[in-house]
């Protein structure tokens, strides 16, 4: 089996490079040469390699720097998307797309599952929808993961930010009034691979596999949390595994609501796991659980 993978280089497509190589063959966007904002290359490429999955969590994350490269971030994140989509669908093969928590506005009180509506309050959030409706519309055999908050052991993220903020400061805020899940990019890796190991690398028996629940699904970490909250847990944890900090404890850290600035973002970030649990009969790990074994690993190779 042929495996055609983007992003690489990012925190989840980092993973889904090394999870993947146990389903066949995996080739990487970046080693063909391929630019997602160049859609010609990105068919020529398809068209090139004839895979037989297309896995594609490559997209355009600078939410702030969106508000000023609309037109880029909608290429990447929108149109790149839909071009995977039709040539996927020319093959008459499956694709993968990850999508994110900001296609909601944030403004419902209970989690919101696949059902919902979608209502994106930045042009991020915009992009991605766009990339969700165009990867529906020319690829029948999908599967659209929406996740959020990740988090990974490499690359720029939250828990890195943190870890450097308490090593650095005796005190710092920390929005309080923002709510969803983070999620480690090495677990949307995992159960994305084993959601195709029963078909042990068979492209049929994965095309067969998809084909039957092709769809959106949310997959984050269970439970829930505040950007605060997260924060307190990062850094009561770094003292309990001995690690210098400035930062004397989460009491530290003080608690503030979200600052006026743009772009906006969704206050509730909360996602329903309902309809990827029961349809693969499996169980989403909490949290809490994957930020200890995530930050535990971080720590381990810290300078001695």
């Amino acid at each position: 089996m042929k495996v055609l993978l983007t992003g690489q280089s990012g925190q989840l497509g980092g993973e889904l490079a090394l999870s993947m190589r146990s389903l066949g063959e995996v080739i990487f966007f970046p080693r063909t040469g391929m630019d997602l904002s160049d859609l010609d290359q990105v068919r020529d490429v398809i068209r090139a390699v004839k895979p037989d999955l297309i896995v594609n969590p490559a997209a355009y994350t600078a939410v702030v720097k969106a508000e000023s490269e609309p037109a880029l971030a909608m290429l990447i994140n929108g149109e790149a998307p839909g071009v995977i989509a039709q040539e996927a669908q020319r093959l008459g093969i499956g694709m993968i797309h990850y999508s994110t928590d900001y296609v909601f506005d944030g403004k419902q009180t209970r989690p919101y599952d696949e059902t919902a509506q979608t209502n994106p309050i930045n042009v991020y959030g915009s992009s991605k929808l766009a990339g969700e409706l165009a990867v529906a519309a020319h690829c029948e055999t999908h599967w659209i993961f929406r996740t959020s908050w990740v988090y990974n052991v490499h690359g720029g993220n939250f828990m890195k930010t943190v870890m450097r903020l308490a090593q650095e400061k005796s005190e710092f805020t920390m929005t309080a009034d923002q709510f969803g899940a983070p999620t480690w990019a090495r677990t949307v890796s995992r159960v994305t691979r084993e959601l195709l190991a029963g078909s042990h690398g068979d492209a049929a028996r994965v095309l067969s596999h998809m084909r039957h629940t092709s769809g959106v699904y949310h997959m984050t970490a269970g439970g829930e949390t505040s950007w605060y909250e997260y924060a307190s847990f990062i850094v009561d944890h770094m003292r309990e595994r001995g690690v210098p900090t400035k930062t004397p404890g989460s009491a530290a850290i003080v608690p503030i609501p979200t600052a006026p600035v743009l772009p906006d973002r969704p206050k509730s970030s909360r996602l329903s796991l309902d309809k990827l649990e029961s349809t693969f009969r499996m169980k989403m790990p909490h949290w809490r659980s994957d930020a200890v074994r995530c930050l535990d690993e971080i720590i381990d190779n810290l300078p001695k």
